[in-house]
């Protein structure tokens, strides 16, 4: 076979491959799944033949009033930014942790007096509210031993 067995295209025209097809714009997020997971369904389209919500009458109206003017650069309209030199506030006692924790540590120890010693402070003192979850662990804790207590005491008392 020769040079002449092959087809030769006389038009002029050259053979280009198909442009190649466009891809769906990205999807932002973190994480887009793998690329056999099958794509999001399509957005439905509203339903026709039901009756669309209206704005009430007079909410088109040209005679509302305009929102109010908006003041410097705040994170949501309406709320004041604080701005300044932040507060420090001081250490909590008992190496960082309050003493309303440190007295719920030490109730396992000493027979749950230091529970009712906080159980009393959160009923009866004004404390630093980053100490409270501590004072109400202790008053928890002091319920629960009373009622433990209370158990224990009158499991006996049918055997005299």
């Amino acid at each position: 076979m020769g040079g002449g067995d092959k087809p030769k295209d006389f038009s002029g025209e050259h053979n280009h491959p198909p442009p190649p097809q466009p891809y769906p714009p990205p999807q932002y997020g973190t994480f887009q799944g793998a690329s056999t997971y099958p794509p999001p369904p399509p957005v439905p389209q509203p339903a026709m033949g039901f009756p669309h919500p209206v704005p009430p009458p007079g909410a088109t109206e040209a005679s509302a009033p305009p929102p109010p003017p908006y003041y410097g650069c705040q994170a949501v309209q309406g709320y004041p930014v604080a701005e300044g030199r932040p507060v420090r506030e001081r250490r909590l006692p008992c190496c960082g942790l309050g003493c309303g924790w440190c007295l719920f540590i030490l109730g396992f120890f000493l027979a749950a007096i230091p529970w009712y010693v906080g159980a009393i402070i959160v009923l009866c003192s004004r404390i630093d509210p980053r100490e409270k979850p501590g004072y109400i662990a202790c008053a928890i804790a002091a319920v629960l031993a009373t009622i433990a207590i209370i158990l224990g005491v009158t499991k006996g008392a049918d055997d005299w």
